[in-house]
């Protein structure tokens, strides 16, 4: 039985233990909630680009970008058949709103409700990537209006039930308390203390780090590999990623209006080219004899920034790209977008199961803890065996104290143990370190050595007691591995 069936069996067993208390309607929820798309928070300090990067993630501008009332309220953007916008207030039933769509932005009209009055809009919009995943925009942490900053935290971490997401990416631009203070509220203490396992840090803007110069990311990217290695960030988070979230947004909307426009830039001879791209004011304001008007140099700065017209006009000069379409795949790839993509796929679509598996067992766990009925006493002690028997729940604590620096030991040793419990992604080449093309003999064979340097390891009475535990999960994961090989052979 997967970690799944077994979570949905004890959910069905409690329902049965709780149906007509106040938790009946909750638990229904949470076992409903196992078969719908993740859910991912964006969350950050104020103007850290969280609904420009939502844009870029679901492929369309749909959430506003500027100080609107809207950006106050936690906005949730789901998978549908239709295009509804529905607000939840704090008191009264939920009403459909009316919305525009103006340049690709959902323009709403909270129909004479303050941001204060709502709980959450609800954005039903047909799109393939929210087919997998129902992203969650919320208001900026420590903002200057202390309500809106509240509503995060409400959402992220409530005080008496379970988060509503299942993982978060946490928006970056500088290290800061409130930035650790948040994460570390957000992580659960009932898997792990603390448990980097659901969030991703994004170094945002991350253009803006060289001051727009066309080798801005290989700045960030060295930013981001030292936060990613300080011990204060590997506790809250898996990963941090550089993106220019204002070019990533640009990129998978771009058109051939705007090509073409960033063409009368890439022909100019280089030197003029530089000059112009100085700054900003210099690209809007001299050398009128480009052909572009003020309102498309603006237009073109919204869209790109001056560090995106640079590298798009490098690109179209050098002919690295020459439509729309190769425009956009290099822009997003340069951006840093497809790498957030491939890391959100690896580290949270991969660990779908445990991620919604382990957000129900806690929200069961609570219930169980504060409201005891007959029969209850049975189901936390199903909750507890799953935690502790599920072999995935197992890596989390261990990646957990690696990550916290419980467990100790030669650099090397401690860098394959956290790549074998899947601390850089669940597949098995990602575990083995091996390219995603390996063949299966070779997966195998890397396993099989694995599994060997593993048990002995474990079997070392010179092994400290926790690398002794921390070894022994990672015989099982390595004979997991060898499992599910020996099944596709």
């Amino acid at each position: 039985m997967t970690l799944i069936d077994r979570t949905r069996t004890v959910l069905t067993q409690a329902i049965a233990v709780y149906r007509g208390s106040e938790h009946d309607r909750r638990l229904t929820a949470v076992r409903d909630r196992l078969d719908e798309p993740l859910r991912v928070a964006v969350a950050g300090r104020v103007k850290a680009g969280k609904s420009t990067l939502l844009n870029a993630l679901v492929g369309e501008r749909l959430a506003p970008t500027d100080a609107g009332e809207c950006t106050r309220v936690v906005t949730w953007y789901q998978d549908g058949h239709s295009y509804q916008v529905l607000a939840v207030p704090k008191q009264g039933e939920p009403r459909q709103l009316r919305f525009t769509r103006d340049d690709g932005v959902i323009d709403i009209d909270l129909g004479g409700l303050s941001s204060a009055e709502v709980a959450q809009l609800v954005v039903t919009w047909p799109a393939r990537a929210l087919r997998t995943v129902t992203l969650i925009d919320t208001p900026g942490i420590g903002s200057l209006t202390e309500q809106n900053a509240q509503h995060t935290w409400g959402l992220l971490v409530p005080d008496d039930e379970e988060t509503p997401a299942d993982a978060v990416v946490y928006l970056l631009r500088h290290l800061h308390a409130n930035d650790i203070e948040f994460l570390r509220a957000f992580h659960d203490t009932e898997v792990s203390r603390p448990s980097p396992v659901n969030a991703i840090g994004v170094l945002s803007r991350a253009d803006e780090i060289g001051v727009g110069r066309i080798d801005s990311m290989a700045s960030a990217r060295r930013i981001a590999t030292r936060l990613g290695t300080d011990a204060n960030v590997r506790r809250l988070v898996q990963s941090v990623v550089p993106v220019a979230g204002l070019l990533a947004e640009t990129a998978v909307t771009l058109t051939e209006v705007e090509v073409g426009q960033l063409r009368r830039v890439a022909d100019l001879p280089v030197r003029q080219a530089e000059e112009l791209l100085l700054s900003a004011d210099r690209f809007a304001q001299t050398m009128p004899e480009l052909g572009l008007t003020s309102i498309e140099r603006e237009a073109l700065l919204a869209r790109f920034g001056v560090f995106g017209v640079r590298l798009a006009s490098t690109l179209l000069r050098r002919e690295v790209a020459g439509t729309a379409t190769e425009l956009s795949r290099e822009l997003a790839d340069r951006s840093g977008l497809n790498n957030l993509r491939e890391i959100i796929e690896s580290l949270f679509f991969e660990r779908r199961d445990v991620l919604k598996s382990r957000s129900a067992l806690l929200a069961l766990a609570e219930i169980t803890r504060s409201c005891a009925r007959p029969g209850s006493a049975a189901v936390a002690a199903g909750v507890e065996e799953i935690m502790a028997s599920a072999h995935p729940f197992n890596e989390l604590r261990v990646l957990s104290s690696l990550r916290a620096g419980w467990i100790s030991g030669k650099p090397d040793v401690v860098a394959e143990l956290e790549q074998l419990i899947g601390g850089s992604g669940s597949s098995t080449s990602q575990r083995l370190r091996l390219p995603p093309d390996a063949a299966d003999t070779e997966l195998a064979a890397t396993a099989e050595q694995a599994l060997a340097r593993w048990q002995r390891r474990a079997e070392n009475p010179m092994t400290s007691y926790e690398m002794t535990v921390a070894a022994r999960v990672a015989v099982r994961s390595c004979e997991g591995m060898l499992a599910v090989l020996g099944r596709s052979r």
